[in-house]
């Protein structure tokens, strides 16, 4: 089977990839675009101050706007330091962590469905072939009842 999802997933991670490595360039945010991006603290390789993680166990949402510094990208994720009241502060968030990616200046949003651990395991279970009984050389065969064949002559099928 195509796993349609993730090669979709994958897509929309290589577009805000190329979008960040595009805007690290010019150091600046084109016209009245700005972002929201949305991504889980918790997932491996999220770096952030320990007062966010705090403030933010599970979910965070940061704003690229007017101010933000040191942008760089790589392909497993961004490091970009941002205004958090006066306090500069360096992020870094792996694309991977990403659950939403909002441009409202365009109206362009992208989200990232998340499964939690039962989800994965009951679709893993529902890709699962059918069991099917082994069969033994002693086994009996169904029986089905058996009816006589009929025979359809050729001729019906004719056009006059």
């Amino acid at each position: 089977m195509i796993d349609y999802g993730n090669l979709m997933h994958d897509a929309m991670r290589s577009l805000i990839q190329r979008l960040l490595q595009d805007i690290a360039v010019t150091g600046k945010l084109p016209g009245d675009h700005h972002f929201f991006i949305t991504f889980d603290t918790t997932h491996p390789g999220v770096e952030i101050a320990d007062w966010l993680t705090e403030r933010y166990p599970s979910e965070m949402t940061i704003v690229m706007q007017h101010w933000f510094d040191n942008l760089e990208v790589t392909d497993e994720g961004f490091s970009v330091t941002l205004n958090f009241g006066d306090n500069p502060e360096p992020l870094y968030i792996p694309f991977m962590s990403l659950r939403t990616f909002v441009d409202p200046s365009v109206e362009f949003g992208l989200k990232f469905e998340q499964q939690d651990d039962e989800e994965i395991i009951e679709a893993d279970i529902k890709k699962l072939p059918p069991v099917e009984a082994p069969m033994h050389e002693d086994a009996e065969e169904e029986k089905k009842p058996k009816t006589d064949a009929q025979v359809v002559s050729l001729d019906s099928f004719r056009k006059p």
